[in-house]
């Protein structure tokens, strides 16, 4: 398992009515590869509103059609429930991922920096 790893889980649970909802393992390398049982997800959902805390993604990351990483909408799951691998996102998509986390997370990466 991978950061930017894409998985189908069935029965996602929370008031997600659909059966299966794709995540986006979102957790540092270090914490997947740890002994903890969690990760932590975004959800990724057909809508698409084009906000910083989204991240594109489509048919290129596995899915069947385009649709987004919902990074104000992130949930810790077990690992062992990210069995069925959809795709993965390539490092452009990791860069975008990493900036849509700071916007929703409100981290001002350029102080950082500084």
């Amino acid at each position: 398992m991978k950061r930017g790893d894409l998985y189908r889980v069935a029965r996602p649970g929370g008031a997600d009515p659909k059966a299966f909802r794709v995540f986006a393992v979102v957790s540092r390398q270090a914490s997947i590869d740890s002994r903890f049982s969690t990760v932590v997800c975004a959800p990724v959902y057909s809508a698409r509103h084009g906000l910083a805390s989204q991240v594109a993604v489509g048919p290129d990351e596995g899915l069947k059609h385009d649709s987004a990483l919902h990074c104000d909408e992130l949930v810790s799951l077990p690992k062992a429930r990210l069995t069925a691998f959809v795709g993965r996102l390539a490092p452009a998509g990791i860069a975008d991922l990493d900036r849509a986390l700071a916007a929703a997370l409100d981290i001002d990466v350029e102080h950082l920096l500084a």
